[in-house]
């Protein structure tokens, strides 16, 4: 949290006294053993078991001690006690919550379900269990009480883990090859720090309550030692003498807990916080999908990367599993740009994502051939893959202001990947992110660097991204809508850097988009997909002899200077499918003037024209200005 946030809660009237008691209170730990230690151990058999005097104004107990002053003095050791069984909690409940991020897949799912089993059980009745377990004694109940605590911080630590590491920031920290564990200190613990501390705090006062509870009924603090829980399970045998004896102890247990408890809620106002056994494809699936897919295109040897019967399928609620990206080719060259395009939803971004091996943990991602960069990422270990991405391949993706860790300052975060993969120092790795930064014409780089990515405008983050694509020397560049929240001319000016990018670099660049315009302008050779499948794949030259419906769809669903004013812009009946209820022939079908009963069974890529292909069984031939003409109704 910063001061502004800190500021704010304690301007709340709530969090102003919650955080004047908590003051107090450690005022109050530090100088009462000092003034009122000895004092306190006095014991007066003149005086035993009184009630209220002027001399002792809470009475005294069985042995003619000072109630007041051993309340007082009590102070540093129940809240010592509580704060130690809190720094348990929250060490173990950040280690158990972080391990799902760093452990595979199947030890991560045996932590959580651990995890789940125990937040099942009340806290009370695993403190208990624990404090049978460590025995009777402060060092037991600290043990039992901080490891009660964990599996509820836990689950909170995970739930907040999984919704950053989501981010593309954090796919960025990946592709740039960061390990898993300084993934977490760095990218994931940073960004959940918030509710993190609003939840410690409220998880102090329960640890007191906690603590108490268990001293009173004998587990904890034991003789010659005293918290308030044992003085309040002494005063209570003694209630109807002198109810003081209980009641003060009691009431520094309470105020004590409200303390810690509304502090937290007053800063979880200002920082906005209240508080599968893995299933894989059946073979025969797979088999059949590369049958229906057709032939593979040829792949020349020197390619920067080769897919050939992609797939990236996830489990079906209802059994089975549902493949987003089905058998898609893709080949590109060294220095050449490509384009995918198609509505969204088609599989243009899952299918980068699986390219780069950033595909989510629940994905399971095959092909008959995958390379990048001339190496086979798959069956790898994660070390020589993380070199491999992030020496080799840049991604720039689709929202600028989610690429970026926003805890880190912009160049921290270009650094880091000259540091993990080069070992060099911080300030060479600096001065290096300042040059890329100036490359991509950043202006005043030095002072951009020190800056956070919320200080930066759309077009200079998505600049800074691609920035930090080349702080190594990478082969490809996978640029996923890099221009989709941007205004016309700063689009302009990322196409153009990346061109520039390109030339100056060599690199080969993948631009996915759903604008089949920019494509065009940026791309020597256009791959269009419908419904997880390439259905058209041509030269940029030779876009206005389009074959497939669905690209000559797209090309008469943009409208340029020469459109006719007085007619509708063109559009694309109906929807794309669901794929999970894709159609066993050609998915376009439901959506096309030409399909007829030979659609019904799914075509595969197939020679067109020369470094032409297209997946249909009727492929047109026909000028192009007369496909409004076709989505009209009218046939060739």
């Amino acid at each position: 949290m910063g001061r502004d946030q800190w500021r704010a809660a304690l301007r709340n009237p709530v969090g102003a006294a919650a955080a004047g008691l908590l003051v107090l209170l450690a005022v109050l730990a530090v100088v009462a053993p000092i003034l009122w230690g000895d004092a306190a151990e006095e014991t007066d058999p003149a005086a035993l078991s009184q009630g209220s005097t002027s001399e002792h104004p809470l009475g005294t107990d069985a042995l003619g001690r000072d109630i007041m002053l051993r309340v007082l003095v009590a102070t540093r050791y129940s809240l010592g006690l509580a704060l130690l069984a809190t720094a348990i909690c929250v060490v173990a409940g950040v280690l158990l919550g972080v391990l799902p991020a760093v452990l595979g897949r199947r030890a991560g799912r045996l932590v959580t379900g651990t995890v789940n089993l125990a937040v099942a059980f009340p806290g009370l009745l695993l403190a208990l269990f624990f404090a049978v377990i460590f025995g009777v004694g402060a060092r037991g109940a600290v043990l039992a009480i901080g490891l009660a605590g964990a599996p509820s911080f836990a689950r909170l630590v995970q739930t907040n883990v999984a919704a950053v590491s989501g981010r593309d920031f954090v796919a960025a920290a990946r592709l740039a090859g960061v390990g898993r564990f300084r993934l977490v200190a760095r990218h994931l613990l940073p960004n959940i720090g918030e509710p993190l501390v609003v939840n410690a705090t409220v998880m102090a006062g329960s640890a007191l309550l906690a603590f108490a509870g268990l001293s009173f009924l004998g587990l904890g603090v034991q003789p010659p030692a005293y918290d308030w829980g044992r003085l309040l399970g002494e005063g209570l045998d003694r209630i109807y003498i002198n109810p003081a004896a209980a009641l003060a102890p009691g009431v520094a247990v309470v105020v004590a807990g409200l303390a810690f408890t509304l502090l937290g809620e007053s800063i979880a106002q200002v920082v906005g916080v209240r508080a599968v056994r893995r299933r894989r494809p059946p073979v025969g699936d797979q088999a059949a999908a590369a049958a229906a897919a057709g032939s593979a295109p040829e792949t020349p040897g020197d390619t920067v990367l080769v897919a050939d019967d992609l797939r990236v399928g996830f489990p079906a609620p209802r059994g089975g599993w549902t493949y987003p990206v089905d058998g898609v080719g893709l080949t590109v060259r060294p220095g050449e740009t490509v384009g995918i395009v198609g509505e969204s939803g088609s599989g243009k971004s899952l299918t980068a994502l699986a390219v780069a091996q950033l595909a989510p943990d629940t994905a399971d991602v095959t092909a008959a051939r995958l390379e990048v960069a001339g190496v086979e990422p798959r069956g790898r270990p994660e070390s020589e893959v993380r070199e491999l991405l992030g020496t080799k391949v840049a991604m720039v993706f689709q929202d600028p202001m989610t690429s970026f860790n926003p805890s880190m300052r912009v160049g921290t975060q270009l650094a880091e990947v000259t540091r993990v993969h080069e070992g060099q120092g911080r300030r060479a790795a600096l001065a290096r992110a300042v040059d890329r930064l100036r490359t991509v014409r950043v202006p005043a780089p030095e002072r951009r660097a020190h800056q956070y990515p919320h200080e930066f405008s759309g077009g200079m983050r998505q600049r800074a991204m691609v920035a930090m694509g080349l702080m190594s020397t990478p082969e490809l560049i996978i640029a996923d809508e890099p221009t989709t929240a941007l205004d016309v001319t700063v689009q302009r000016q990322v196409l153009r850097l990346l061109k520039d990018v390109q030339a100056e670099t060599g690199a080969a660049v993948v631009l996915i988009s759903h604008d089949i315009a920019v494509v065009a302008q940026l791309c020597e050779r256009v791959v269009v997909m419908y419904a997880g499948r390439v259905v058209e794949e041509l030269p940029v030259g030779q876009l206005g002899a389009a074959a497939h419906p669905y690209t000559r769809a797209l090309l008469a669903s943009v409208p340029d200077l020469a459109t006719d004013r007085e007619r509708p812009l063109a559009t694309i009946p109906g929807r794309p499918p669901d794929p999970a209820d894709r159609p066993e022939g050609c998915a376009f079908a439901p959506r096309c003037a030409f399909a007829d009963d030979a659609c019904r069974v799914r075509p595969g890529l197939a020679a067109v024209a020369p470094e032409q292909r297209a997946a249909c069984w009727h492929p047109r031939s026909q000028p192009l200005d007369l496909v409004l003409d076709v989505l009209s109704g009218g046939r060739s």
